[in-house]
């Protein structure tokens, strides 16, 4: 199998078919897995409990502080409160204590940023792993009328997305290549792209979209913009088509991508939402209005998932391996 996500209609073979099949059905599950959504949930009484898991594999720095924001934005992303978070740290052999005490400060980073408690976890120093790999568990809690699912586009809403393109990935090359970027363009965007770590949280938007009629929203993580979008129609059963020249891409992004050799709508984007609504301009002026840069790029369709360039209408394929696994600088 290639790096990266498990392809959807392997992941529902072996994983997600059998798990939803599976004899014990308790009635207290009110959300079960399915392909693109982030979160299952809990009833306890007219309240969910809200639990996701993400790890981060394809960083190198600033581990601890990404973990803890995406994670917490796919709480948020279903219209919960994020209440905390439990750390799984693996490190490799030879390791020393600052790159554990490094991963750790940036967590409480951004715990404090998202004003939520670290709850526990595990640490090991182990051979199996050959770079360090968290893995995260995170809760939330809401009331049942405001869980928002990633399945929840309807037919003829708008598609929203904020921020722009390959924001996570783009601060995560700018730090992990630097030197190799250094050679090859201005210094000034590689230090623009460096700050792009602090606009991770999708916290802010979802609870303005949330209360402004949002049905789905699905924050982009790996596949990128172009990825996010399809998990969205197809979690919801519907279609899509989406306007390239649309999606905005910071021009540090551009050129990084560029530099690499690979695609901004399809690099790894945590700090980008993707939301569904009807009168979709009425929530883009909102965001604006509290400083959040975002477009509408799209519309949900009844059934084809589909994508114009430069005026031509294609195909628009399921999430394949993010951009970040095929970085090539010649």
């Amino acid at each position: 199998m290639e790096i990266g996500k498990i392809p959807p209609e392997t992941l529902n073979r072996i994983i997600l078919n059998p798990i939803n099949d599976f004899d014990v059905k308790r009635e207290d599950v009110f959300l079960r897995p399915k392909t693109g959504e982030d979160c299952s949930a809990i009833t306890f009484g007219e309240e969910l409990c809200v639990l996701s898991a993400d790890p981060i594999t394809g960083a190198e720095q600033d581990m601890g502080y990404i973990a803890v924001h995406i994670n917490c934005n796919d709480i948020a992303s279903s219209g919960a409160e994020v209440v905390g978070i439990l750390l799984t740290i693996l490190l490799p052999e030879e390791s020393t204590e600052t790159i554990l005490s490094d991963i750790m400060a940036g967590a409480y980073e951004a715990a404090k940023e998202v004003g939520i408690e670290i709850l526990g976890g595990h640490t090991e120093v182990t051979s199996v792993v050959n770079k360090p790999v968290i893995s995260a568990a995170v809760i939330g809690r809401t009331n049942k009328n405001n869980f928002i699912a990633t399945g929840g586009a309807k037919v003829g809403q708008d598609v929203i997305m904020t921020k722009c393109a390959g924001l996570e990935g783009t601060a995560i090359l700018a730090k992990q290549y630097e030197t190799i970027l250094s050679d090859k363009i201005d210094k000034n965007l590689i230090e623009k792209a460096k700050q792009m770590r602090g606009f991770l949280s999708v916290i802010k938007e979802s609870n303005i979209a949330k209360k402004m009629g949002a049905t789905a929203m699905h924050d982009v993580t790996e596949g990128g913009i172009l990825g996010a979008v399809w998990e969205v129609a197809d979690c919801s059963g519907t279609g899509i088509v989406v306007e390239l020249d649309k999606i905005p891409v910071k021009e540090e992004t551009r050129v990084i991508c560029q530099t690499a050799h690979i695609s901004p709508y399809e690099l790894i984007s945590s700090g980008s939402l993707i939301i569904t609504a009807f009168e979709g301009e009425k929530i883009v002026k909102a965001l604006q209005q509290e400083g959040i840069e975002c477009a509408v790029i799209g519309k949900i369709t009844e059934k084809e998932k589909q994508i114009i360039k430069n005026g031509h209408i294609e195909i628009l394929n399921q999430p394949k391996s993010d951009a970040l696994y095929s970085v090539k600088f010649k």
